[in-house]
Order: C-alpha cells, then sequence, then structure tokens
C-alpha cells in the first residue's frame, strides 16, 4: 500500500501491516526464530548473493523487525530503514558505512555524551577522525570539511542543550561538498516533531528506546535512508564501486537509491551484529501506534513547567525552544512542529551538592538516564550521561554542575510541578 497520501497518524498505526496475513491477525506476529528454511540450494544461493530478498538469518532480518522497518520508512517518508539493536549502534552502522581508515566527518558540538565517546574514541581507534565544530553553524562546519570528509553529523535537537541546528543550512553545505547530511533525530519523535529529510539532510539516525517505543521497555536503534544522496559522486566505493564482500556486486548499480540501506544491512549487520530481537521490533511497532498522543501531551506538559521554573527563584536558568529568547526559538519554530519538544533544561541556583539533593529528593521523577518514557524522568548530565567528557568538551556541549535534562512523561504536569516544588524545599534551594 502507498502511505505517502495518509497523514502521520494514520500512517503510525497502518504502516507494516500486512492486510493479507492469513490469520487476519489484527497485530503484528513476533517472530522467535534465528533461522529460516531455504526452499532449496537454489534458493539460498539467490538469498546470500543478493539477487533475490528474503530471510537468511535473524542477524540480517526477521519478519517483526520488517514490519517496523515499513512502518519508520513510512513515518519518514525514507526509501528504506533498518532496525538495529541501540541508538549508539546506528550511529556505528550509519558511520562505518561511509566512512574508513584515513577519511573524516564534522560534527555539531552539540551531541549526546555517549556520541562524543564514540566520536573521539571508537571511531579514532578504528582510523575515522571525527572533526567537531566549535558551533553548529554551517560556515564552522564547512571550515572543517575536506576531501576526505565522508559525512556531516547533527543532532536536530541537541543533546541535552537543546539546541537547534539550522538543519536547512546544513543541508546546502553538505550538498555543495557532495557528502551525505546524517541526522541524529532522536528528539524529533520519529519524524512527528521534526522530520529532516523534508530539510535536506540524506541518512537519519534514532534512539528507537526513546520515544519510538515510548516505555522504557525496550532497547533499539533505527536508520532510515531518504534515497537522495547521489552515489556516483566518486567519493564512496564502498557502495559505489565492486563489493568484496560479494564478488564483486555494485550496491548503487543493483539497489539504486536504496543503496545505502543495502549497505548498512548487508555490511553493517551481518559483521557487527547489531540486531535486534524480534520482541523488541514488537514493541517499538506497539509503542509506534500511540506516538503522536503521547508526544502532543508531553510537548504541552514541558511548555507549562518550563513556565514554572522560570518563574522560580530556585533556578538560574531555562533553556526551552519555546521560550522566544532561546537562541534556537526561530530554528525550533521552523523545523519543529509545535516549535518545541518533551524535554528542557535548567540550571538550579546553589552548587553540585545542593543539586545532587534536589535530584535525590524527587518522589514521582525518576533520576535515570533516559528520554521519551511515560515517565517524567530527571538526569544529571555531569554525572552520567556526560561524566566521560573532558572538561573543555563539557564546555562545549554545555554541561555544567547544577545542570538538570528535564524529560516530561505522561503525567499530570501539576503533580509533577509539585514534586519539583518540594524537592527545592528539601534540597535546600
Amino acid at each position: 500500500m502507498d502511505y505517502s497520501k495518509l497523514r502521520f497518524e494514520t500512517r503510525q498505526i497502518h504502516a507494516g501491516l500486512d492486510h493479507n496475513e492469513p490469520t487476519g491477525s489484527r497485530g503484528v506476529a513476533i517472530y522467535p526464530t534465528a533461522a529460516y528454511r531455504f526452499k532449496d540450494c537454489d534458493h539460498a544461493a539467490r538469498l546470500f548473493e543478493l539477487s533475490e530478498a528474503g530471510n537468511i538469518y535473524t542477524r540480517l532480518q526477521n519478519p517483526t523487525t520488517s514490519a517496523y522497518e515499513e512502518r519508520v520508512a513510512a513515518l519518514y517518508g525514507g526509501v528504506g530503514a533498518l532496525g538495529v539493536s541501540s541508538g549508539m549502534s546506528a550511529i556505528l552502522i550509519a558511520i562505518t558505512s561511509l566512512a574508513s581508515g584515513g577519511e573524516n566527518i564534522v560534527a555539531s558540538p552539540f551531541l549526546y555524551g555517549g556520541t562524543y565517546n564514540q566520536f573521539r574514541h571508537s571511531l579514532r581507534r578504528l582510523g575515522i577522525e571525527v572533526r567537531i565544530a566549535p558551533t553548529p553553524s554551517s560556515a564552522d562546519i564547512e571550515s572543517l570539511v575536506d576531501g576526505k570528509t565522508r559525512a556531516i553529523f547533527v543532532e536536530s535537537m541537541g543533546n541535552p542543550t537543546c539546541a537547534v541546528p539550522d538543519l536547512e543550512g546544513i543541508a546546502t553545505v553538505a550538498k555543495r561538498n557532495l557528502v551525505p547530511f546524517i541526522v541524529d533525530n532522536t528528539f524529533g519523535a520519529c519524524g512527528y516533531l521534526c522530520n529532516p529529510l523534508e530539510w535536506g539532510a540524506d541518512i537519519i539516525v534514532d534512539s528507537a528506546t526513546k520515544w519510538i517505543n515510548g516505555h522504557g521497555t525496550a532497547m533499539g536503534g533505527v536508520i532510515v535512508d531518504g534515497g537522495s544522496f547521489d552515489w556516483s559522486c566518486g567519493k564512496f566505493p564502498l557502495i559505489d564501486g565492486p563489493s568484496e564482500g560479494y564478488h564483486g556486486l555494485n550496491l548503487r548499480e543493483t539497489f539504486g537509491n536504496a543503496a545505502f540501506i543495502v549497505k548498512c544491512r548487508v555490511d553493517g549487520l551481518r559483521d557487527f551484529g547489531t540486531s535486534p530481537s524480534a520482541f523488541d521490533s514488537y514493541l517499538m511497532m506497539l509503542g509506534l501506534e500511540t506516538l503522536s498522543l503521547r508526544v502532543r501531551h508531553q510537548v504541552e506538559a514541558t511548555r507549562r513547567l518550563a513556565g514554572f521554573l522560570r518563574e522560580s527563584p530556585k533556578v538560574k536558568n531555562v533553556s526551552y525552544v519555546g521560550f522566544p529568547d532561546h537562541p534556537s526559538h526561530d530554528n525550533a519554530a521552523k523545523y519543529f512542529r509545535f516549535g518545541a519538544s518533551g524535554v528542557l533544561t535548567a540550571e538550579l541556583q546553589g552548587d553540585l551538592e545542593t543539586t545532587k539533593r534536589f535530584v535525590e529528593a524527587l518522589r514521582l521523577c525518576a533520576h535515570m538516564t533516559m528520554i521519551g518514557d511515560s515517565i517524567t524522568v530527571v538526569t544529571h548530565p555531569a554525572s552520567t550521561t556526560h561524566k566521560q567528557l573532558s572538561e573543555a568538551d563539557l564546555a562545549k556541549a554545555g554541561v555544567t554542575p547544577t545542570l538538570l535534562r528535564i524529560s516530561l512523561g505522561l503525567e499530570d504536569v501539576e503533580d509533577i510541578i509539585a514534586d519539583f516544588s518540594q524537592a527545592f524545599e528539601a534540597a535546600g534551594l
């Protein structure tokens, strides 16, 4: 079925369902299988040489996961999607499918702490240099691009600063330099709040653990191929060149504008093994059915909490893109539905010790490293998600000792405000 003419709320429920399923089941079946029977030896050979589509081994593909991938691709309007085991594995597979030793990618400074660590340490050990721009401006990013650059990487909303880059401007830089533009769109709620493909991005990575799942019950990541990049530009022989793993097969010639997502699957999943379980993919499908309903509530609750915190003498600063004086307000208004998201940050008065006391005094809000959950979560980045960063990188990422990242859940926001109020008193603020 062609889902492109359907609205997001309809696609999030119907895309990926097989209406010809012989049992008539309303839901997607969970296929807890590691392997699949071949019809005969010739059938197996065609599958392994990629001349015929089908299931070989769940490390590569699973029917439950395939339905989930179809739904995500439909929500973004991409040519294909790939489910993986975590958001970090989505980034790893995407980058290593593009860059090899001696090459580089250029990234915004406003990144999740785990992404910083992967870029600064693990990719460096693979010989891939990651150049972190001093600011997310198009000019600063372009100043680091050279002939060895193989991608530009940003977050649609920085974690935890909530800074929103100029996606359209950076996309222009990427196109001018013939490199794909990758956007981590975790805060964009699987395209409901923000769809970077509409603003020139070529590739999306998401932590599906967050809003896609929405209930904190499963880990997952996803890669989406917009099908917009011209792989024949001469910079990507791993995609437009003879594949050593498939007897010289040229992925671009064989799979056209879906060559990148095929590369991620047949090489990335095959070699790194970051495949999701069928049960986790089922939970992601289930979560997606209510995505828009959950996100609308969370966006409004965030707006209400931001206003309360801004008026509180216990709070030094609130970073919320919905405020007109926020540096990213105009970009958020342009790129995000409702001009905001379900996350804000707040710097408390006091010091590190009073901030710890505040977090530990919360009763309803969960102290976890999580966003996009049905439970409101308060995270202290300096001691958790960004703990491994250097002082210089902490400063670039905007992380201070009293900074809190707050992700609103589905509770009544007045109860959350009451919880904050009693925690302020308990912390002595």
